[in-house]
C-alpha cells in the first residue's frame, strides 16, 4: 500500500517539475485540447496547464487569466484535504460540505455558466478566456 502512494508521489513530483521548467504555452509536447481543437471554443479546463506553469511560479493574477475556475478547484481540494486530515489525525467529525447531495449540481451549474460565459467575444466576458 505504501509502495502505491510512493509512486503517486514520484509522478506528480516529476509532473510539478515539467510544468516548472517548460511552459506549456511555449513548448509543443504538451496535449492540446482536444475540444478546442476540435470546435475552436474554449472548455472550462482551455488554460489550465498554463496556469499551472504561472502558479508554480507564483504568478496569481497570470493564473488567473489563463483560467480562474482553477484557483476554485484548487481551493476545493484543499479543503477536501483539510476536513480529511482533521478529522482522521484530531478524531473530530466536522462535516465536509462537498461531500452534501447538491454540491456537486452547485459545482456543475458553475463549470456550465464559466464554460458558456468565457466563449462570449463581448467585454467582460472575454476576459474569462485564456
Amino acid at each position: 500500500m505504501k509502495i502505491k502512494y510512493i509512486l503517486i508521489g514520484i509522478v506528480l513530483a516529476l509532473i510539478l517539475y515539467l510544468y516548472y521548467f517548460y511552459n506549456p504555452g511555449l513548448e509543443i509536447y504538451f496535449p492540446k485540447c482536444p475540444f478546442y481543437s476540435l470546435t475552436g471554443l474554449y472548455c472550462p479546463g482551455c488554460g489550465s496547464q498554463r496556469a499551472l506553469h504561472q502558479l508554480l511560479h507564483f504568478n496569481i493574477l497570470e493564473t488567473l487569466n489563463y483560467n480562474a475556475l482553477y484557483i476554485l478547484g484548487l481551493f476545493s481540494i484543499g479543503y477536501n484535504v483539510a476536513i480529511k486530515g482533521i478529522n482522521q489525525y484530531f478524531n473530530k467529525s466536522y462535516y465536509n460540505y462537498l461531500y452534501h447531495p447538491k454540491t456537486p449540481i452547485i459545482i456543475g451549474i458553475i463549470i456550465c455558466m464559466f464554460w458558456f460565459s468565457r466563449n462570449i467575444p463581448y467585454e467582460p466576458f472575454c476576459y474569462l478566456a485564456p
